[in-house]
């Protein structure tokens, strides 16, 4: 066991909650969820205010406009956390259902059901979402949840999770359900990551130099969700109008998030044509492109690319580019940069993009589509804690099954071996 005590204490609760939500019916747990819908819905001024404190700090310290976007709450987005509460208030329970039966020749009936995972630990950055999000999940799986948010939303963080604790209370559950670690020091979240004698599983969300840290330095079990070097490929059967609006919104629509497009890749035959009507959406937002020589041919005033370039994630206003002479080529590029998280072909032939499909190893492969739909909430899961880009039990949006593991049922008259 651990030597910190206050995150042993945190780990004592969770246990003690876990066992009584794990056995909660689903009535009960709905119930629960509806009531932090609610009161997120009523209390959405007092968070607002929480927020504005933590904006203003973000201001003062000099973070980029594209991180304050994902550390803002405005009254939208809050209604938005709200409905995401309900949708998964309305969704099926996870727990308890039968995945298989069998009867054995000596009369042993067997089942596989499934069953929370216990306590999960989510460790994230500045996205106070991730709070209603992580917590709401958690809760409809029967696990009892500890958060560990960043410094920068502390103040939201703080307000939204003692509002849901208070909703969980008066629906009749263990306010200890969810708890929220307000020492934002990395020493604690270091501790919390080797805290394996009460939380069962660690999702890390954030950027890949949180997902690393968390991965090389668990000893509880990590469900790794990933940072996003997502790609688009305009193969030379594009339809170039939709290519440019897809990659428009891919790339701009919200550049501080995962599934945000970082990296364009572009057939030969088709890189003139689709450069300049892709340059003409993307002026809107003044997006900075970084490209390799043939792009810079095409485009004077893009930036030239280094090796780095292919392999970030930007989370800004900025993308790289690169001309390939095949789809094969474009295919050993994305294997080589992704992260495993979204890759999206546009075109126009079916050929091409069943080999797409066929070849790329990421977690959400589209056809003619925005990589912008990688969400649980898109999905119709409701929320996600985040995208997985691990294959071991979870992939890809982490939504409620994925909050699950399974137990088998033996019954048995007497049998003996």
């Amino acid at each position: 066991m651990g030597e910190n005590i206050y995150l042993n204490k945190i780990g004592e609760q969770a246990k003690a909650a876990e066992k009584i939500l794990s056995c909660a019916s689903s009535q009960l747990k709905n119930n629960a969820l509806l009531e932090i819908s609610a009161a997120i819905s009523q209390s959405a001024e007092e968070i607002l205010e929480a927020n504005r404190i933590d904006i203003e700090n973000a201001k003062q310290s000099g973070m980029r406009e594209a991180m304050i976007d994902r550390l803002t709450l405005n009254k939208e987005r809050i209604d938005k956390i709200a409905d995401s509460v309900k949708e998964i208030a309305a969704l099926d329970d996870p727990v308890g259902k039968t995945l298989s039966g069998s009867t054995l020749a000596n009369g042993l009936k067997i089942s596989k059901v499934t069953v929370p995972l216990g306590v999960i630990a989510v460790i994230y950055e500045a996205r106070p979402n991730v709070t209603p999000d992580a917590a709401s999940l958690c809760l409809k799986s029967g696990n009892a949840v500890i958060l560990r948010g960043g410094k920068e939303a502390i103040n939201s963080n703080k307000s939204i999770a003692e509002i849901m604790r208070k909703a969980v209370k008066k629906a009749g559950l263990p306010e200890d359900c969810i708890q929220l670690i307000e020492k934002t020091d990395k020493e604690t979240a270091a501790d919390l990551m080797r805290l394996n004698d009460y939380v069962d599983v660690l999702i890390p969300r954030g950027g890949k130099g949180l997902i690393h840290s968390v991965v090389e330095n668990s000893t509880v079990p990590v469900i790794r969700t990933g940072e996003g070097n997502c790609h688009i490929y305009v193969d030379k059967d594009a339809d170039i109008n939709k290519a440019a609006e897809i990659i428009y919104n891919a790339k701009t629509s919200r550049v501080s998030v995962c599934n945000a497009c970082e990296s364009l890749v572009i057939h030969k035959d088709i890189a003139e044509l689709a450069l300049i009507a892709i340059k003409e959406k993307l002026d809107k937002k003044n997006v900075t492109i970084v490209g390799d020589e043939i792009v810079r041919s095409i485009i004077p005033d893009a930036v030239p690319a280094s090796e780095e370039d292919w392999a970030a994630e930007y989370l800004d206003y900025k993308i790289s580019v690169k001309v390939v002479n095949s789809i094969d080529e474009a295919i050993a590029h994305i294997e080589k940069y992704s992260t495993r998280h979204s890759e999206s072909i546009i075109t126009e032939s079916y050929s091409a993009a069943e080999k797409f499909i066929a070849e790329i190893d990421s977690s959400a492969v589209y056809v003619n589509a925005s990589t912008r739909f990688t969400d649980g909430g898109e999905f119709g899961f409701g929320a996600e804690i985040g995208i997985s880009t691990q294959k071991l039990h979870a992939r890809g949006p982490v939504g409620l099954p994925e909050l699950t593991s399974y137990k088998y049922i033996v019954r048995g008259n007497g049998q003996v071996r």
